[in-house]
């Protein structure tokens, strides 16, 4: 019994800090290190041809047709006022659900799915980093291998801009 209580006690004495454990899909852009919750994650394929959208945000690379369904495909590097690259055989797109809407995030590459427990989470430093918008990031983990930036999907594009590009993919 003595070990059953055990495992769920805070052992920092900080109070409501959670031991819940989240994953979290990270990738890189521009030698920088981003994190999403897994949950949003519908899956992460190759890059395709996508299909140009006159009219449409800069950041918004076209659409593609995933199993019958038009998805809007936007470029995270054009978003953060990044240099572009060639895509290369690490480029990815990860399909996500964005507000009740698949959309399509184009990532330099996939790293790996981590698991880290909510408390490590930071809030976002005052300043943005790396040309990131500051109410893109919901939070920063200090790992001593690495700094990993989370990311708020739902703040990348305006209201407008999703419901211009959920009419895309009609």
């Amino acid at each position: 019994m003595g070990n059953a209580l055990t495992i769920h006690r805070d052992q920092s004495n900080k109070e409501d800090v959670s031991g819940e454990l989240i994953q979290l899909v990270s990738f890189k852009l521009d030698e920088e290190e981003y994190g999403v919750d897994v949950l949003k994650v519908r899956e992460i394929i190759r890059m395709p041809s996508i299909t140009r959208v006159p009219n449409t945000p800069h950041y918004v690379e076209g659409v593609i047709n995933l199993r019958g369904k038009v998805i809007p495909i936007m470029s995270i590097r054009r978003r953060f006022g990044l240099s572009e690259v060639e895509n290369d055989k690490s480029t990815r797109i990860m399909v996500m659900d964005v507000d009740g809407e698949l959309m399509g995030f184009i990532v330099d590459s996939v790293s790996e799915v981590i698991r880290i427990a909510q408390h490590e989470i930071q809030p976002p430093p005052p300043v943005a980093t790396s040309g990131i918008d500051q109410e893109c990031m919901s939070g920063v983990i200090n790992q001593p291998e690495r700094l990993l930036i989370l990311l708020d999907l739902e703040k990348m594009s305006s209201k407008e801009d999703r419901k211009m590009l959920s009419n895309l993919s009609i």
